[in-house]
């Protein structure tokens, strides 16, 4: 008796997954060569499940709880293994804990820049970058479609794959959008749920389920972006004139005002010999601009605009130049314009000052 003891001290008796891992999705139960006897307790935490293998064949999966292994729960593995009433003899089994939790915080981001035709701008080149939530819906098809019977698997062993399929569908959705660049990130929401969405059935086919997508970041070039800055740039500064002239003037103070190593008096000629140069280049320019052939400036409170005609900027023109374009066939609701103030060229149609432009009565049939 006490040999037949000792035996069965060695039959498994308890299965339990001790997770202390943030990112493991399946680990297997490391009982080697033993047994696991017949009424062992199957201990499931929460946030797990464990899947039973014979064979190489998926049989029965269990969820949180505490389970007794008898032939009543597990009808699977006893029509696996071919027991005709019940099994009293210890069996051999692969045993494997799923993770049914949320994995956080994954990133994703687009290794090369994505083509795409903006509106605005053209041909641009954006990259993106973001994060997503996984969580495993079906642990057996999981294990049948990824995992397969590796001991241990981690998110690390399937996020590269998971990366490029992210990849592709954000690229795909983001060209079919035809949100223009400056627009997209009032719609980084309605974005991710989109992909999120699309991405569920593929999720799925592998037991998972893509719980969030997140856009955190789409970006031009760094040449883009600094053009971009001396855009706003000029658009914050106005009159480029009057600017220059007012650091001039800043600039012949600080001269005036600084000692130097010669004391304030030398500072003070050499200011004025500056204003001096200043000035006379600006009489220069002055003169230059009188002796030039230049078109009238416009007359006072008449609106200037620009517009886009046959793909090339044309103008300046003011509301009756307009009209004769409207009545040319040349300017229509959906010809981009832009005038001083305006922060982007728009539609026309979009322009209040420009409601009467295409009020006007169509020409008397000839």
């Amino acid at each position: 008796m006490a040999f037949w003891d000792k035996i069965k001290s060695q039959f498994i008796d308890v299965i339990e997954w001790a997770d202390s891992t943030h990112d493991t999705l399946v680990w297997k139960f490391p009982h080697y060569d033993n047994a696991i006897k017949n009424g062992a307790q199957l201990v499931v935490r929460e946030g797990q499940a464990a899947a039973f293998l014979f064979e190489g064949q998926l049989g029965d999966v269990f969820k949180a709880g505490r389970h007794v292994l008898t032939t009543s729960n597990i009808p699977i593995l006893t029509t696996l293994k071919n027991w005709k009433y019940a099994f009293n003899e210890p069996f051999k089994c692969d045993v494997f804990f799923v993770s049914t939790r949320q994995f956080t915080g994954l990133k994703w981001g687009t290794p090369n820049p994505i083509m795409l035709r903006d509106p605005e701008f053209g041909p641009i080149r954006l990259r993106a970058f973001g994060s997503y939530c996984i969580q495993v819906k079906e642990p057996g098809a999981f294990i049948r479609q990824i995992s397969g019977t590796n001991t241990g698997f981690e998110t690390a062993d399937i996020s590269n794959y998971l990366r490029d399929l992210l990849v592709s569908r954000f690229a795909d959705a983001l060209g079919e959008s035809k949100i223009a660049a400056l627009d997209l990130a009032a719609n980084y929401t309605e974005l991710g749920g989109e992909i999120n969405q699309k991405l569920q059935p593929e999720f799925e086919e592998y037991g998972l389920t893509l719980t969030k997508f997140l856009v955190e970041n789409i970006s031009f070039p760094p040449e883009v972006e600094a053009a971009l800055d001396q855009r706003s740039k000029m658009g914050v500064l106005g009159n480029m004139q009057q600017y220059t002239q007012m650091k001039t003037a800043e600039a012949i103070g600080d001269m005036a005002n600084n000692p130097g190593s010669g004391g304030g008096m030398m500072g003070m000629i050499g200011g004025m010999n500056m204003g001096g140069i200043v000035g006379g280049a600006m009489q220069a320019g002055m003169q230059n601009q009188q002796s030039a052939p230049v078109a009238p400036p416009p007359l006072p409170g008449a609106a200037q605009f620009f517009a886009a005609i046959n793909s090339q900027q044309a103008g300046p023109f003011d509301l009756n130049a307009l009209k004769g374009q409207a009545v040319g066939g040349n300017l229509t609701r959906e010809t981009l314009v832009w005038k001083q103030g305006m922060a982007n060229w728009l539609p026309a149609g979009q322009v209040p000052e420009l409601a009467g432009v295409f009020s006007a009565p169509p020409p008397l049939p000839a």
